[in-house]
């Protein structure tokens, strides 16, 4: 077949073409969307996989030195220490309490500036 023959048919054919590519259109899109999915979701699995491995490595080297440090503390007793800011320890409990305890203080207090 010549290209001279080709062009004669050419009004049928490219009819067809229109109509099947019409018809497979949401087909075709749909692939095109799909593989998209795809390719982000294999780039975040990477990241994902990557941020976890450097997060178990520097938790490895973290527990490795907050050991040594731990046990030096304990073999020094604290002779190295500056407390240059004094250190609150409460319970949690009794945080939590003065916590909910101020939230509603304020609270009441804004309620009652309202009403006036």
């Amino acid at each position: 077949m010549c290209f001279t023959e080709m062009l004669a048919m050419k009004p049928a054919s490219t009819f067809l073409i229109i109509l099947l590519l019409l018809i497979t259109f949401p087909i075709w899109i749909g692939i095109a969307g799909g593989l998209v999915g795809v390719a982000a979701g294999l780039f975040g699995a990477f990241f994902g996989i990557l941020g976890g491995i450097l997060g178990a490595i520097f938790g490895i080297f973290g527990a490795v030195f907050g050991l040594i440090g731990k046990l030096l503390g304990w073999i020094f007793g604290g002779m190295f220490s500056w407390h240059v800011i004094p250190a609150v320890h409460l319970p949690g409990p009794v945080v939590i309490a003065l916590i909910i305890l101020a939230i509603v203080l304020l609270t009441r207090s804004r309620k009652s500036e309202v009403k006036k």
